[in-house]
């Protein structure tokens, strides 16, 4: 079996002229499923369309960002009115979704430089983590400087299945997430970031493959695409002193674990 993109972002303006393109060398290099995660409601039909065109192989996450993208490039902690307007869309595509996300806590100080920004932020998160588990489906989960109260947050609400996407928190921190039996997922960026230490500490049977794509590419302000998976794959093979076979088998088996429905929606 072929890799799992276990986060990515398609409906990204960056991919609007050529998706197609980038779907099919995903396919020819042999990745085995993408799974699509949203920022914010204006993404969810384009996501749901592209499920829809690649049935099999594009696997659709609907949820709130903790950061929102305003119409004028424009970025800001996210409210409870903004999830308000995506609930009843994704009440209306429950059935076809893989997880909740993107969604999660985002404590820079440019986007959260209030308790009330964070505290807001807290309220969006645990409103997602109920309607996950309300819908039986895990969450995919974004914690850029707040990784110990992401953690924290999601171990007292009670979440089970949990994909931390591109962990930039403390080791110790990771191994609580660990004993909770939570996945991170490692993008191509491992090459170049502090990343390494964190893949060196956590054991294969609680990581995951992503690509954020079109973010954290191998090359810095460079578009990065699915098919970098495999980049991802080979630098933990060498972190961990392994092949990269072995990466690919036990990181897919994680994420048909960590994602029951995309064992019946592959073999549909």
């Amino acid at each position: 079996m072929g890799p799992v993109d276990c986060h990515c972002h398609l409906a990204a303006p960056e991919f609007q002229e050529d998706v197609e393109d980038v779907l099919e060398e995903a396919k020819q290099a042999k990745v085995l499923a993408l799974v699509v995660v949203a920022e914010h409601s204006g993404e969810f039909e384009r996501i749901i369309q592209l499920s829809e065109r690649y049935p099999g192989f594009v696997f659709s996450c609907l949820g709130v960002h903790p950061v929102q993208k305003l119409p004028t490039g424009h970025e800001r902690s996210v409210t409870l009115k903004d999830l308000d307007e995506a609930l009843p869309l994704i009440e209306l595509h429950k059935d076809c979704l893989l997880a909740i996300g993107e969604v999660g806590l985002d404590f820079t100080p440019r986007f959260a430089s209030t308790d009330e920004q964070k505290e807001e932020q807290r309220q969006v998160l645990i409103r997602q983590i109920q309607l996950a588990k309300q819908l039986h489906l895990p969450l995919n989960v974004h914690s850029r400087s707040a990784g110990r109260p992401a953690i924290n947050l999601l171990k007292e609400q009670g979440a089970e299945r949990v994909l931390l996407h591109a962990f930039d928190g403390k080791r110790s921190v990771a191994m609580e997430g660990v004993k909770a039996g939570y996945f991170f997922s490692i993008p191509p960026s491992i090459i170049r970031s502090e990343q390494q230490k964190l893949v060196k500490q956590l054991p294969l049977e609680s990581i995951c493959l992503e690509t954020d794509s079109p973010a954290l590419g191998p090359e810095k302000q460079v578009r990065n695409e699915p098919k970098n998976i495999f980049i991802a794959a080979e630098y933990i093979a060498k972190i961990k002193g392994i092949s990269v076979e072995e990466v690919i088998d036990v990181t897919t088996q994680n994420a048909l674990k960590l994602f029951p429905r995309l064992k019946i929606f592959l073999w549909k």
